[in-house]
């Protein structure tokens, strides 16, 4: 196996014409973590793994495994193992054949293709033509594509979607073996949800550019965090909360204030004799907060 290496994104940028689909992205993947790259459809995340993998030029910054972009790799397949696309696999072939042929372009030992399919689960389909694949056995494939060089880097676009229940439980816990290993993992996803219990680290994009990046548990943490406030006399309230420089969100059952705690609030409402009706603190799941942050969350 390939030791893992840090991907590095750095300032990256891609336009095209008057669009710009990336926006000075930076970010650091590291090894021994399974890695979520989030976003909604359209976010900037495939065109940011096909920079990463040297199919798309950026328009500036730069892509790299441990500062070496793709194409200057001495072993890409060997050093990073990447699936953008399930469906990309010709029907009329074999998954056995298709491996074997990968196998023999990368100067792989052909006892490697057995291995894969075996950890995939596929040994059983493994000379069935892929037009007869589900696309869960599709994801199957391009995951044992990827683990074909037994690389330290896996590099997967929306590996869970078109998986059942049995199939997501199965990749989950086969991510954080491979994590565990010290391989370097990033998972790309518009689902918080579909890799919420897979990843140590979350980086969520919007409309190109960085909105968050940290653990689970930073998205329920500090600026995240909301309050509820009402009043019999709201304007007095608003009055309050504009002196201690607090900025506020009207909605219909009262104000909504976000990055403090209640009793901070509810201290303000009590020094400026503000009687209060309502004080508490939202208790929003994860998935509220990425949707929110990625602009997709509802008003209170």
């Amino acid at each position: 196996m390939s030791t893992g290496i840090p991907i590095q994104i750095d300032g990256i940028t891609k336009r095209f014409g008057n669009v710009t689909a990336v926006k000075d992205l930076s970010f650091t993947v590291e090894p021994g973590r399974v890695t979520g790259f989030l976003g909604p459809n359209g976010a900037g995340k495939t065109t940011t793994l096909r920079m990463l993998l040297g199919l798309v030029a950026p328009t500036s910054g730069t892509a790299t495994f441990d500062g070496v972009r793709y194409h200057d790799l001495p072993s890409p397949l060997t050093t990073v193992g990447a699936a953008l696309e399930a469906a990309s696999f010709h029907p009329g072939r074999t998954a056995r054949n298709h491996l074997l042929l990968y196998a023999q372009a990368a100067r792989i030992d052909r006892g490697r293709v057995a291995e894969v399919l075996k950890l995939v689960g596929l040994t059983e389909y493994a000379d069935r033509r892929v037009g007869g694949y589900s696309m869960g056995m599709r994801q199957r494939l391009g995951l044992a594509f990827t683990l074909l060089g037994d690389p330290g880097v896996l590099v997967l676009d929306e590996p869970i979607n078109g998986l059942d229940p049995e199939g997501i439980k199965w990749i989950r816990l086969f991510l954080r073996e491979l994590a565990a290993q010290g391989r370097t993992v990033l998972v790309s996803s518009h689902l918080l949800s579909e890799v919420q219990q897979s990843v140590d680290e979350v980086v969520i994009i919007a409309k190109g550019e960085l909105v968050h990046r940290g653990t689970l548990e930073s998205l329920e943490a500090g600026d995240h965090v909301s309050v509820l406030v009402d009043s019999p006399d709201r304007d007095a309230l608003s009055r309050a909360l504009g002196a201690a420089d607090l900025e506020y969100e009207v909605v219909r059952s009262g104000l909504v204030v976000r990055g403090v705690e209640a009793a901070q609030i509810g201290h303000i409402a009590f020094t400026a004799g503000v009687e209060l009706s309502t004080l508490q603190r939202q208790r929003s799941g994860l998935e509220d907060v990425f949707l929110s942050l990625v602009g997709e969350g509802d008003s209170l």
